[in-house]
């Protein structure tokens, strides 16, 4: 169980609670917020494991992946969060060169399920 930075959802970046201070998210929005950070990740991205992340440029972006491939991935990708013992996705949004879309998560151990946390995936060659 734990807490992590808050992110602003459209952003990604952090933000101030009332005080000034970085906000902090908790439990069960914590974790699905960690959900999204893990499905942003690219595959190779992660500098001090590049086996970690999704297939974006691989298999998914400038691709023509079917949608249950892509949630799978996403789903999978979720999972690997500390504490998520399910995951679902839900994209809004999808075509060539970018996907958006929710995630929502279960934590192992509390069984709380979050609210969806929206994500959004933009090939960065412009492919």
């Amino acid at each position: 169980m734990a807490d992590t930075l808050l992110l602003d959802q459209a952003n990604w970046d952090l933000v101030l609670d009332a005080s000034g201070d970085i906000a902090v998210a908790t439990q069960p929005y914590s974790l699905a917020q960690d959900a999204a950070s893990a499905i942003k990740t690219f595959l190779g991205e992660v500098y001090y494991n590049t086996t970690i992340g999704v297939p974006w440029l691989q298999q998914i972006l400038g691709k023509n992946p079917s949608l249950g491939a892509v949630k799978q991935l996403l789903v999978a990708a979720a999972e690997t969060v500390p504490d998520v013992v399910s995951a679902q996705v839900f994209l809004t949004a999808i075509n060539f060169r970018a996907i958006s879309g929710q995630v929502q998560v279960v934590s192992a151990s509390t069984g709380q399920t979050s609210a969806p946390v929206p994500f959004s995936v933009v090939n960065p060659q412009g492919v």
